[in-house]
């Protein structure tokens, strides 16, 4: 047979291919119809073995592997219908309801903001971006940030999660999973670090440097360039400049934002040094009670999911089911478990779309360990 024919055999086997799938779902759709009204438990693993076992017993080894996939992404597309079509009552599906057919209010001008470090640090400059007024509270650490405002001290709070060249803030997540907070607003702040110093002082002089561990890494082809320099982490890079304006001592700098120069008296040695100029940090906002203005269009959660074979490749395929686009995919190990991962999520997904939010209820009773962070928009 000749390439063409081949493939118009494909097409024809195609055709009767969605005239069965067509008639599987209508069959899910009565069997979710059955569920609703008799109060029947959704999700029946017994049942997908068996079908299971039945597949690779037809298919023969050289075809098992292929069909076994197949069939767990019918599984998942057989779930994600269901799910929309019982209207699954779960807390979250309540709270998110809840949050999509409130009220829609603007996003906030004014507001009382929770930022780490000090006045120059770059969770300022996030929060003078987000807001017209802000009036900031700064905390000497992420930590207080998140207490002030699970604990009402402020409305809101900006952290930061991810940067371009050093990648996730491991703090900040962890603390997202500790406190009951929820992700408002996201945006991206480029991220410029200057050589800051003591009006006299050259480069000759420098003996020490100050800086946060993630500016550090930042400008790490800069400091390597450097000889008999210690370099010295500290818990901000507004701290570390406004410690050398304090200490007098012109040996000692600090890697901090161009504002702190007129702040703190210092004068910029070296300007740009970060390692790549497209140096881009992303800071949350976050606050007690959960929002979704509008426009939200992403959405970030935190799922623990059983160590076994193709359980990562089951969820994604739910993502792609409906369609939804997998911005974030990040995995930590868990504390004292072996070879047990946190899976970080963050997907760009219209949250008015009922197929995405049953999807989120459905990932909810998946996982041995669930959490929503929030849904919202991102501004540059």
């Amino acid at each position: 047979m000749e390439i063409k024919d081949l493939r118009q055999k494909i097409d024809a086997i195609d055709v009767e291919l969605c005239k069965l799938f067509s008639e599987r779902m209508k069959a899910v759709a009565q069997v979710a119809g059955y569920k609703r009204e008799n109060s029947v438990h959704m999700y029946d693993n017994q049942r997908e073995k068996e079908i299971l076992a039945r597949i690779s017993k037809n298919l023969g080894s050289e075809l098992e592997a292929y069909g076994r996939t197949l069939y767990h992404t019918l599984f998942d597309l057989s779930h994600s219908y269901e799910t929309r079509l019982i209207e699954l009552k779960t807390p979250l599906f309540v709270k998110l309801s809840e949050l999509i057919h409130s009220t829609p209010v603007p996003f906030p001008k004014r507001a009382t903001v929770a930022c780490q470090g000090c006045e120059g640090a770059y969770s300022q400059i996030a929060a003078d971006r987000l807001f017209e007024m802000p009036e900031i509270m700064f905390n000497n650490t992420f930590d207080g940030v998140f207490r002030a405002v699970s604990g009402g001290l402020c409305e809101y709070g900006i952290l930061p999660i991810e940067n371009s060249s050093t990648g996730s803030v491991n703090e900040v997540y962890d603390l997202l999973v500790k406190y009951n907070v929820s992700i408002v607003r996201s945006l991206r702040v480029k991220t410029d670090h200057a050589l800051l110093v003591l009006p006299g002082a050259e480069l000759k002089d420098i003996k020490v440097i100050y800086s946060h561990h993630q500016a550090i890494g930042q400008c790490s082809q800069f400091l390597d360039s450097l000889k008999d320099v210690r370099i010295i982490p500290c818990e901000n890079t507004a701290v570390a400049a406004r410690n050398v304006a304090l200490g007098g001592d012109k040996t000692k700098a600090s890697l901090s934002s161009r504002i702190c120069t007129e702040l703190y008296g210092l004068r910029i040695l070296t300007s740009d040094i970060q390692n790549r100029d497209n140096n881009y940090t992303r800071f949350i906002c976050i606050s007690k009670e959960s929002k979704i203005f509008p426009g939200a269009d992403r959405t970030s959660i935190m799922m623990v999911i059983p160590n076994k074979p193709g359980t990562l490749f089951q969820v994604l395929s739910k993502f792609n089911a409906i369609g939804a686009n997998l911005v974030k995919l990040e995995s930590r190990p868990v504390p004292n478990k072996d070879f047990e991962f946190i899976f970080y999520f963050d997907i760009e997904a219209s949250v008015y779309d009922e197929r995405f939010t049953a999807l989120i209820c459905q990932l909810e009773t998946n996982g041995e360990q669930f959490k929503y962070f929030g849904t919202y928009s991102e501004v540059f």
